[in-house]
């Protein structure tokens, strides 16, 4: 979604709408064409300042950075499937990424949503994707991460 609309409620809609992406007009040509790749490629880009406001928002918080504490308690299954509700993927989708059964996938996004204290999932997807790459052990798409035995 390309807009004019700079505030929480205009991308929280946006997002529950189906949009996979959401920029504000001012953003300059090759940021807007690497946006566009971005979505196009299957991945989630949120305009950051709308995004921060919103996670802020979400947390009961009324000022300053957002929080990732409540990373600190996921699984580390629960992170990868954070990461990839993150990207936009479906239950199927993420179980078939994680080989996995659609029911498991169910009770653990259920568990994790508890544990961020969020109730939809598109708030874990705003979550995770003011994450930074690497925090709290959320694996971003693409990269690597050591496994446990």
């Amino acid at each position: 979604m390309l807009t004019s609309f700079d505030d929480e409620e205009a991308l929280l809609d946006a997002v529950m709408a189906g949009a996979s992406g959401y920029v504000l007009k001012l953003i300059q040509g090759a940021d807007l064409v690497a946006a566009v790749r971005t979505v196009g490629s299957g991945r989630s880009m949120l305009d950051p300042s709308a995004a921060a406001r919103l996670m802020s928002r979400l947390r009961g918080e009324h000022h300053g950075e957002p929080k990732v504490g409540a990373l600190y308690g996921l699984t580390d299954r629960e992170r990868d499937i954070l990461a990839l509700i993150g990207e936009g993927l479906t239950n199927r989708e993420i179980g078939q990424r994680l080989y996995l059964a659609e029911k498991t996938i169910k009770n653990h996004i259920s568990r994790l949503l508890a544990k961020l204290g969020v109730e939809r999932r598109v708030q874990a997807a705003v979550i995770a994707a003011q994450v930074p790459r690497g925090a709290a052990g959320v694996v971003h798409h693409g990269e690597n991460r050591p496994r446990h035995a």
